[in-house]
């Protein structure tokens, strides 16, 4: 199944967030990708724009080393999901990730996610990953 020019472009934009934002926890760039009406649905994180970025600057502050490791991403329409792992410390075991995120007018307008701490020595030996 091949994609639409749009879902490329939308699959793109969140990509590049990654990579621009979230990884380096940068939120001086969040505005290139995020919709200033950004609609919130994680719990610990207010709805809106500004209180994205100042909950990036306070992570970047307590864990500057932190690693969002994407997986895999797929794109349906005006939704992308990516399933990834974050790392916060060089020997945390870390979290499974899904992110779902809602593009509207180019830019990230809603967001979803789901974590699953990660597990040593559980009874399933296969990775979350």
């Amino acid at each position: 199944m091949s994609r639409t020019p749009q879902e490329e472009a939308n699959l793109r934009l969140v990509l590049d967030m990654f990579a621009e934002v979230l990884n380096p926890m940068d939120s001086s760039a969040a505005d290139r990708f995020i919709s200033h009406d950004y609609i919130q649905h994680n719990q610990v994180v207010a709805p809106g724009l500004a209180p994205f970025k100042a909950f990036l600057d306070m992570i970047q502050e307590q864990t500057p080393n932190a690693v969002h490791d994407v997986k895999r991403a797929f794109v349906d329409g005006d939704h992308v999901t990516i399933h990834y792992h974050v790392r916060r410390w060089p020997d945390d075991l870390g979290w499974a990730v899904i992110d779902i995120f809602r593009i509207e007018n180019g830019k990230v307008a809603e967001h979803w996610d789901v974590m699953q701490n990660i597990v040593e020595g559980g009874p399933n030996p296969l990775s979350p990953f």
